[in-house]
């Protein structure tokens, strides 16, 4: 039989099927990327870009400028913190619950699984306002609660004030991942479950051997998920803290918004920080790779 991709007819076919989505991400992806890349490398300070005499090449004075300021490494340590919580607490959270679930240990499957994804449908916008009077203002929920207790009560989360912003993140974002894992684990042939039960197995046993192999790429796939939205993180820490207080909740995307829209903008730098996450991320991914690799050849 004639294999159709070899033919003239097939290679067009594919052309036609994979030019418009290479040439979207040529333009939203690639170009944008390549072009942060080159100007921050370069001295631009707002305006036209082709033929501003103002605009040339400056080396790596925008990353030097980075990595002398004391707030990137606020930002950085919060970024990390937020893919800590994601990676170690929305990913095996969201298993759990996901494996409850699936195997009906508990009654009312349909109204918990509703319950636990309906923060994915609110707005991060509305759930920042909510939680910040819920948290963070100085009439704030959990302060009356302490002051009910003790009238002189001082509000101490404000000594940490990313742990409320980490906790919002991890119920916000732990129903992604239980809706994740529950349409892979109705993948597992379920005879092969009841098996290793005939064979004596336990409920441990068959989660180590059976359903943990079988789902180690949509682990790694999740990681990478992970990794990827806690770099992101703006929209909420945005509306709950705007980096407060004293850029303590500050975020690289945060960081970088201030550098390119607040007070004097500095594009360069901007765009630097920006090249920063993305290394960042490719690391952590690679990571993350390395380690799925590891385990999977034991």
């Amino acid at each position: 039989m004639k294999d159709i991709s070899k033919t003239a007819e097939g290679r067009l076919s594919y052309a036609i099927l994979v030019l418009p989505a290479l040439i979207i991400y040529l333009f939203v992806m690639a170009f944008p990327t390549v072009f942060s890349v080159v100007l921050s490398l370069t001295n631009y300070s707002g305006g036209k870009i082709f033929g501003n005499p103002n605009f040339g090449f400056a080396g790596f004075k925008s990353y030097v400028t980075v990595f002398d300021d004391p707030y990137f490494y606020m930002a950085l340590k919060n970024n990390l913190l937020i893919v800590a919580v994601s990676l170690f607490g929305q990913i095996p959270l969201g298993f759990i619950l996901a494996y409850i679930l699936s195997r009906k240990l508990i009654k009312g499957t349909d109204f918990f699984q509703t319950m636990i994804y309906l923060p994915n449908v609110i707005s991060a916008v509305i759930i920042g306002i909510l939680f910040n009077n819920f948290f963070l203002t100085s009439n704030s929920v959990v302060l009356e609660i302490q002051r009910f207790f003790n009238p002189e009560a001082v509000f101490s989360l404000h000594k940490n004030p990313m742990l409320p912003v980490l906790l919002v993140l991890l119920w916000m974002y732990t129903g992604t991942y239980v809706i994740i894992f529950l349409a892979n684990l109705q993948k597992i042939d379920v005879s092969v479950i009841e098996a290793s039960k005939i064979d004596g197995a336990s409920e441990a046993q068959t989660l180590i051997h059976i359903i943990l192999p079988a789902l180690s790429g949509v682990i790694v796939t999740t990681a990478i998920l992970a990794i990827s939205g806690s770099l992101k993180s703006f929209d909420l820490i945005f509306v709950m803290t705007q980096g407060g207080p004293v850029h303590r909740t500050s975020v690289l995307a945060l960081y970088m918004f201030e550098k390119a829209f607040r007070g004097a903008p500095n594009y360069p730098v901007a765009n630097a920080i920006s090249t920063i996450m993305v290394i960042i991320s490719f690391i952590l991914i690679g990571i993350t790779r390395k380690v799925e690799k590891h385990f999977s050849k034991e």
